[in-house]
């Protein structure tokens, strides 16, 4: 079995109209990239929930994929027609074959060095270093897999700051990559938050994949209580509406741990929180950073 493949110029106005259309005529899917990628003029786009991105990229490329015999002529003028923009003129059609889409995926992620005694494995991979400590996580629906820089800052943290015995809170736990990573580093009791429950899900069936006791449960069936030590990587915003929130959280003299936080975005958040804690300088990762904290 195979697929056609279909690259169309865009701009910004005709992307997400074009795209809409496309699926209505009978594309199989559709996405938009930078068609500036690679390039002096490429452009990043950020956006956080609540805080969308205003615009797309001003050149942008409509990738479709459509059935091995759909015209594919007759769907983009159809679509175009739908959309009520002028036909595209500007792609290029190819076949994709089919694949062992499984296998391909998991060709992808490697295991993750985080420290020379903490590393991320998938499933499938073998244990580079058998006497490390290995998190055994597989991609899935929840955030965290190790392969951004916000989670690999916030594992750094940990690696580097528990001694044993310590309380922590993982809010925003996503795949519940740091709260087994705090179980496996020492910590005592490790309790992680989300407001996903799929998220809450991924994080109990991954501890009970690296046999660790935490527990997790979305913010409604959160008990009260302090920890030792909070680490939240989000978002900016939602961390910032949270600060009285995860602040009452830590215990006089325990430490915060903040992450998704581009470079830019820093002070701004530690501004929020000086009411409560002296913030170490901030920890750079690919244009992300970590702060971290001491309540007074």
């Amino acid at each position: 079995m195979s697929w056609q493949s279909v690259r169309i110029l865009v701009d910004s106005k005709t992307a997400e109209p074009l795209s809409d259309a496309l699926m209505e005529v009978g594309a199989l899917s559709v996405s938009l990239e930078d068609a500036d990628a690679g390039t002096v003029d490429e452009t990043p786009l950020f956006g956080e929930p609540d805080y969308p991105t205003a615009e797309l990229w001003p050149h942008s490329i409509a990738v479709v994929l459509l059935e091995a015999d759909a015209d594919v002529a007759a769907i983009l003028a159809a679509a175009a027609e739908l959309a009520g923009i002028t036909a595209p003129t500007q792609y290029t059609v190819d076949t994709v074959a089919e694949q062992d889409w499984v296998r391909l995926t998991q060709s992808q992620f490697d295991p993750i060095p985080i420290s020379p005694r903490l590393w991320i494995v998938p499933t499938w991979h073998d244990a580079p270093d058998s006497s490390a400590i290995n998190l055994k996580l597989d991609p899935g629906l929840a955030f965290g897999t190790g392969s951004h820089p916000t989670t690999r800052l916030c594992l750094r943290w940990l690696d580097e700051n528990l001694r044993g015995g310590e309380t922590v809170l993982d809010y925003g736990c996503g795949s519940g990559i740091l709260a087994i990573a705090a179980v496996k580093l020492g910590a005592a009791r490790v309790d992680g938050v989300d407001i996903d429950a799929q998220a809450v899900t991924a994080s109990c069936d991954n501890a009970a994949l690296n046999e660790v006791s935490a527990h997790f449960c979305l913010p409604n069936a959160f008990a009260p209580g302090q920890y030792d030590i909070v680490v939240a990587n989000i978002l900016t915003n939602p961390l910032k509406g949270m600060a009285p929130l995860l602040a009452g959280r830590v215990r006089t003299g325990g430490k915060l741990v903040l992450s998704g936080i581009l470079a830019e975005q820093a002070e701004d958040v530690m501004a929020v929180y000086r009411e409560w804690f002296a913030f170490d300088a901030p920890t750079l990762d690919e244009g992300w950073v970590r702060l971290s904290g001491i309540k007074q």
